[in-house]
């Protein structure tokens, strides 16, 4: 099979590794001629979390990346996918399956990244999406784990989570593609709660913030359309139970950093996830009160003030101890 892996930041370049070291696919890996990410790869073969397979293809050239595939895969930045499929589409990839390595909601239109794809021309039936728990530092070291993959395509699903297993990644196939998508998107707002919780000395809340955050969402998805018990499952509260406590998790550092007054650097799509889930609990008329604390933090507060940090933090969490006593379920 040949695959193309579109982005070589962390996640991509893992995806490269994988379809190339673990399943011995032809692979090529693009990224932007001039990026960061894509000019380590091309200069050293290597970024901080792997090397790459001497088979893989490095390009920065999109149009061959595109049109030489079987199978497209898209790791990049959630926010600038509706920009990259309009460069994507002047290109023949009318019948190409596309698979979404990404987590996140469009936070100008508040539209699931599948529904991004559909407006920018791809046929539905030929796009999937994988997603579920891992971290890249463990699966180098050879730690399995179990993902998903979901489409409204059944037997592309199947064709993709049968093609793409190891002994190193057990995939399910997913059975709701808008509670998988939203479910995985809100882990990461999930994610710098937990980072919050860390920062600010209530790591002991960790357990109800799984509990209540779940059911927040199942909520959110069940408004949408979705199915509430998606989740329970491995895209949202097994991926998110993954990042609770992992030190290798951007939106839990970022979280964490922010009750200390710090800004992490690195990308956390959470921030902007958070953002897009406020807006569409708003318009589905679904009370998301741990996202809402989180879009505070990250946009209201006054948290990323030297030293105002964990104060704020603390003031935002605590907010959620005075609303009104309701039954758990």
């Amino acid at each position: 099979m040949k695959v193309s892996v579109l982005g070589c930041g962390r996640w991509g370049s893992f995806i490269a590794w994988y379809q190339a070291t673990v399943l011995k696919n032809e692979v090529v890996s693009w990224g932007p001629e001039g990026d960061y990410s894509y000019e380590v790869l091309k200069n050293t073969g290597k970024n901080e979390y792997v090397a790459l397979d001497k088979s893989i293809t490095l390009t920065c050239d999109l149009k061959f990346a595109v049109e030489s595939a079987d199978v497209i895969i898209i790791s990049i930045s959630s926010q600038g996918l509706r920009g990259f499929m309009q460069k994507i589409i002047k290109y023949n990839v009318k019948d190409k399956p596309f698979v979404l390595c990404m987590k996140g909601i469009e936070e100008s239109t508040g539209k699931r990244l599948s529904e991004v794809l559909v407006e920018s021309g791809i046929c539905s039936d030929k796009i999937a999406v994988w997603v579920g728990p891992g971290h890249i530092q463990a699966f180098t070291q050879g730690i399995p784990n179990c993902m998903v993959i979901d489409s409204s395509n059944e037997n592309l699903k199947r064709n993709l989570a049968d093609s793409f297993k190891s002994n190193l990644i057990r995939f399910y196939y997913g059975n709701d593609l808008i509670g998988t998508e939203i479910g995985a998107a809100a882990k990461n707002v999930l994610g710098i709660a937990a980072g919050l919780l860390d920062g600010s000395g209530y790591v002991s809340l960790k357990g109800p913030l799984m509990a209540r955050g779940a059911h927040e969402v199942g909520r959110l998805i069940e408004a949408m359309g979705g199915k509430f018990n998606s989740a329970y499952g491995l895209a949202h509260l097994g991926d998110y139970e993954t990042t609770l406590f992992s030190e290798y998790s951007h939106n839990r550092k970022y979280g964490e950093m922010m009750a200390h007054g710090a800004k992490f650097e690195k990308l956390a799509e959470g921030v902007m996830t958070a953002k897009a889930m406020k807006q569409l609990g708003d318009a589905h008329g679904v009370e998301l009160p741990i996202t809402n604390a989180v879009y505070e933090g990250c946009f209201l507060s006054h948290a990323f003030e030297s030293g105002d940090g964990a104060q704020n933090c603390m003031n935002i969490i605590l907010k959620l101890f005075d609303r009104q006593t309701k039954s758990e379920f």
